[in-house]
């Protein structure tokens, strides 16, 4: 055990001399990574960002109830009773029909008309409230009320609903290229790296092997390069997106105080810099794995 340790920690630290003896180049890798990081990474916090922000705007969705003509007091109130039932209502506001009747007359343009009406032709309802609630589930929540008896008509509009959790699942999937696709040109940049640091090294392994070298031996150290540098690049990227988050937070708080109101983006925390750095770190690591790999198999190596 103690042997194993000693190998890899020797391996680490042979890692970080090399970066050492060469800043700048390490330098740039670094800033290459933590710019390709950034990008989705930005996205990601803008989307986290305005998906609270719409649950704060955002309208608790309404449902009105309009019963049957024929309901009595006794049907009204069984309604009500089932509504108040569902644990996504947040709160259910009887309209009677006399009160939906006087509402109605003092609409200007309305009166006129109304008066002319012997009989009330308005029926009880109900003003269903929900809570924040997805758009599957509200839907879900209208088809039960439907078939409630002396429910004679549902009005609902999730229109809104759809609208945002459209606009947030687009997000999402572009968030998601983006990443995919510059996580790849991590791969790539670190096998790049990988292969000229082998080439440059090229007569050392070639002794070590003559001496004795295991195969693990040699590749431990580009495997800890690849690693290290991504997580360092994942570092530097969390440092540009919550730098760029301060300098738009002071634009915002401008723009929201216009409009009396406070307005600000969350940056990424501490345990979101962890995982950023760790996925970097095995993005590096897988890079740094395949280009040795290849090299091995062309007896680079050997």
């Amino acid at each position: 055990m103690n042997a194993w340790l000693r190998h890899h920690w020797l391996g680490f630290s042979q890692t970080a001399r090399r970066l050492a003896a060469t800043p700048l180049a390490s330098l740039l890798n670094v800033a290459v990574i933590g710019v390709a990081l950034a990008l989705p990474l930005g996205g990601y916090v803008l989307l986290v960002n305005l998906q609270a922000f719409s649950r704060d705007i955002a309208t608790d969705p309404q449902v009105s109830v309009f019963l049957a003509a024929d309901a009595g007091k006794n049907d009204a109130a069984e309604v009500e009773k089932r509504l108040r039932a569902f644990p996504a209502v947040r709160a259910v506001q009887f309209v009677g029909k006399e009160q939906a009747l006087a509402s109605l007359k003092q609409r200007p343009g309305v009166a006129e008309l109304v008066a002319t009406l012997q009989d009330n032709p308005l029926p009880d309802a109900f003003v269903v409230t929900l809570g924040q609630a997805e758009t599957a589930l509200a839907q879900a929540l209208e088809r039960d009320i439907r078939m409630m008896p002396k429910v004679a008509h549902v009005q609902a509009d999730w229109m809104w609903m759809r609208r945002v959790e459209s606009a947030l699942r687009f997000g999402r999937t572009g968030v998601a290229l983006v990443a995919a696709l510059l996580g790849f040109g991590l791969v790539a940049v670190t096998f790049n790296t990988i292969r000229l640091q082998i080439l440059t090294q090229r007569e050392e392994i070639e002794v070590s092997r003559l001496i004795g070298a295991t195969d693990a031996y040699i590749r431990r150290p580009f495997y800890y390069l690849g690693a290290l540098q991504g997580a360092l690049g994942g570092g530097a990227a969390l440092a540009m997106v919550n730098a760029g988050i301060l300098v738009l937070n002071r634009d915002l708080s401008g723009l929201a105080g216009l409009f009396g109101g406070n307005l600000a983006l969350e940056p990424l925390g501490a345990a979101d810099g962890v995982a950023v750095a760790a996925f970097a770190a095995a993005l590096g690591w897988i890079g740094s794995f395949l280009s040795v790999s290849r090299h091995l198999q062309k007896n680079s190596l050997q």
